[in-house]
């Protein structure tokens, strides 16, 4: 079935501030096959991709279910769009496979039996390739469908037919994204959606993201979901940055949901806040206000109409069922209430979730956490693990090419107290593959924990762990490395994984890179700075204050007050609570001009109204804890 969905101007707007560029998708997504096996999630995935692009001012073409004739009819729609469009996109979810090095879809309609039956049944990528040419802006083709040739015994044993798809060279200003890297098969998903498209529709509205950027995101999360066994892999020769939603930047997802909720001042809020990030930086003052109502701050803003904005922007963002409930409660006139209920309908309930899903959310560990899954403290783990262990067990029999269900499934047997069992399942899980098996594995060798001591198999586990992708392999080789712990150092080879861990997406790799060039050992001292903004953007809140610090004093940059003022009210907002007390308790410890820039920012979001002067007091304390609970506003921080 093929739609053509026309986007309300209002809409698009709306969502990514003044939006001049014209932006066309076609997106299809096959599921019920005729003559091959039919795929669960592709007519979701291509459902849910269409609505989101539509919110970020796409007109989108979707085929749902398409038959050959379909697609080549939305080719023609499609074509004759991009030929006046900014931004072209293609997205296609479900069966594909590769010949010779060429690539082809696959509609639900194909019936092969032998190679001959290519042209007629099957859509070349060079087809959409052809219509996209056309348009004289960035060309963007996202494919998840690299899972194994559907054809099996008709077509296995034909010359050239391989598994998974192959990499596609580009022309100027195209960009292709796989769902896995060339040649692999990527996983269908255990919920609604593909692992891919899951972690696509939780990064695709993050303000301000280049796509690369987003890209090293979706990676992450797919990498950390699957136990290292896909990776999406993208070949770009664009030539200028693309962000799919242009606001200005603004806080983590964590860190804005706190924002809100403080703001709010609504105890639904904030316990959503501490079920969804129990070790967050926020923990401690959510669980005190839970516990007794009240805390020695000012919350609450006037506008409830950017309110509304602000809660919308974060349930979109988060695909969140309880904030997008929320919202629609709490405004059911509001701009955007009609929206919220279309992307309600598309987001399950928790009661309909998957062993798969539930497996995920009880028993992730901290270090693999997602966009969509921040994670289970081993302590919290301990009261659910029975209910754990039920539901990995069920995700590892109905996804038995998943290990990373069984490394799950180790780690809630090893919350329950049955150690024994859980080091088998970590062994069965590492010898298949998982990376978190085999970090774990490794940890308990390196401990004797349950194990004999042997540091020589950590170290094997290690490398290999390493080898496959797994940052805290890299990063916990890179210490000991550094620090001759199993040899004599190697701060070379060290450097070299914790660039490679870097450039994997990990931001405490990114951080360390800074320490390194803060100090002399690589790069120069203005590439530091460069390390921390970006380690501070990924998560690693500490990187604020260091970023800032080089800015305040000029080490090796240029002193830039404006900009460090910004970094460090970023950082008030997303740490701990470590910067905000040192602001207020030491405030000798920064340059006069860079708290009076502080101050000026503040007090243009209306927070601050005493003097201008770099100096401490009563109202600067006040407005900085405003700022922090719930005051946060992206439009004050200017250079």
């Amino acid at each position: 079935m093929l739609r053509l969905i026309a986007v309300c101007l209002f809409w698009a707007l709306g969502v990514t501030g003044a939006l001049a560029e014209s932006r066309v998708a076609f997106v299809v997504g096959n599921s019920a096959y005729a003559s091959v096996s039919p795929l669960e999630n592709p007519i979701n995935d291509a459902l849910d991709i269409s609505v989101a692009l539509e919110g970020l001012g796409f007109d989108v073409i979707l085929g749902s279910d398409a038959t050959m004739e379909e697609m080549q009819t939305g080719i023609r729609h499609f074509t004759e769009r991009a030929a006046t469009a900014d931004v072209v996109l293609f997205y296609y979810a479900g069966h594909g496979f590769q010949v010779s090095g060429q690539n082809y879809l696959v509609p639900v309609d194909a019936q092969l039996s032998s190679i001959e039956d290519l042209q007629d049944q099957t859509l070349p990528v060079t087809d959409i390739m052809s219509a996209m040419q056309a348009s004289p802006g960035i060309k963007l083709v996202f494919l998840d469908a690299c899972r194994d040739n559907p054809f099996g015994v008709g077509m296995e044993s034909v010359p050239g037919v391989d598994t998974g798809l192959a990499r596609v060279g580009t022309e100027a200003d195209f960009m292709f994204v796989y769902a896995t890297q060339p040649d692999n098969v990527a996983y269908d998903g255990m919920g609604r959606n593909s692992f891919f498209t899951e972690a696509m529709l939780n990064h695709i509205y993050t303000p301000g993201q280049d796509l690369s950027e987003l890209m090293v995101s979706v990676r992450r999360d797919v990498l950390a979901a699957t136990g290292g066994r896909q990776i999406p892999w993208e070949n770009s020769s664009l030539t200028r940055l693309f962000a799919f939603d242009q606001s200005p930047e603004t806080v983590s997802e964590e860190t804005m949901l706190y924002q809100v909720a403080a703001a709010e001042k609504d105890t639904g809020l904030l316990q959503l806040y501490i079920d969804k990030y129990p070790e967050g930086s926020h923990a401690e003052d959510v669980l005190a206000f839970l516990e007794t109502g009240t805390r020695t701050r000012t919350l609450g803003l006037v506008d409830e109409k950017a309110e509304a904005a602000r809660l919308w922007q974060l349930a979109r963002r988060s695909r969140s069922r309880q904030l997008l409930e929320y919202y629609v409660e709490t405004y059911p006139d509001g701009e955007d209430a009609a929206a919220a209920q279309r992307l309600l309908a598309l987001i399950p309930r928790t009661e309909d979730s998957t062993p798969g899903g539930i497996c995920e959310r009880l028993a992730t560990h901290p270090r693999d956490a997602t966009a969509a899954n921040s994670g289970v403290p081993f302590a919290r783990l301990r009261e659910n693990a029975l209910t754990a262990i039920q539901a990995c067990s069920a995700a590892a029999v109905q996804s038995p090419e998943l290990p990373h269900y069984t490394a799950l499934l180790a780690r809630a047997t090893a919350a329950s107290g049955d150690l024994d069992r859980a080091i088998q399942l970590y062994k069965s899980a590492s010898d298949r593959g998982d990376l978190r098996a085999m970090v774990s594995l490794a940890q308990l060798h390196e401990s004797g924990t349950g194990l004999p001591q042997d540091p020589a198999m950590a170290q094997m586990l290690y490398e290999r762990a390493a080898d496959a992708g797994s940052h805290d392999a890299m990063i916990n080789l890179a210490v000991a490395l550094f620090n001759g712990d199993r040899g004599e150092p190697d701060p070379e080879r060290a450097i070299a994984l914790l660039r490679k861990a870097a450039e994997g997406g990990s931001p405490k790799a990114v951080f360390n890179l800074g320490v390194l060039a803060q100090d002399g050992v690589i790069d120069t001292p203005e590439a530091a700075l460069t390390y921390f903004e970006r380690a501070a953007k990924d998560g690693e809140a500490e990187s604020y204050r260091a970023s800032a610090i080089l800015l305040d004093e000029g080490r090796g940059v240029p002193r830039d007050p404006d900009r460090a003022a910004n970094l460090l009210l970023r950082g008030v907002a997303e740490d701990r609570g470590a910067l905000i007390k040192q602001l207020t308790e030491a405030t000798n410890e920064w340059s006069r001009d860079t708290i009076m820039a502080v101050q000026e920012r503040l007090k243009a979001a209306g927070f601050y109204a005493s003097a201008v002067d770099g100096l401490p007091g009563p109202n600067f304390t006040s407005a900085l804890t405003r700022w922090r609970n719930g005051g946060f506003n992206a439009d004050v921080l200017v250079n």
